[in-house]
């Protein structure tokens, strides 16, 4: 499955969240290795969810840009 992830500069590296998968984050000192991150911990998370017994959610967010005048 693909998970749509959000990464964000912070003030010591960037951090990631993905909408679909609420609590599920993770950070790294470049946006790629947050990312690569952010892949283990999604990982890990839909694991912790089938041990539980609780759904995994099916991906539903969508990203998109909107153009505005500045």
């Amino acid at each position: 499955m693909k998970y749509l992830i959000v990464i964000e500069k912070s003030k010591i590296g960037y951090s990631a969240f993905s909408p679909d998968l609420p609590g599920c984050v993770s950070t790294g000192t470049t946006p790629e290795e947050t990312e690569r991150n952010m892949g283990e911990a999604i990982e890990f998370h839909i694991e912790g969810l089938k041990e539980t017994g609780d759904e995994v959610p099916s991906p539903s967010t969508y990203s998109a840009y909107v153009e505005v005048a500045a």
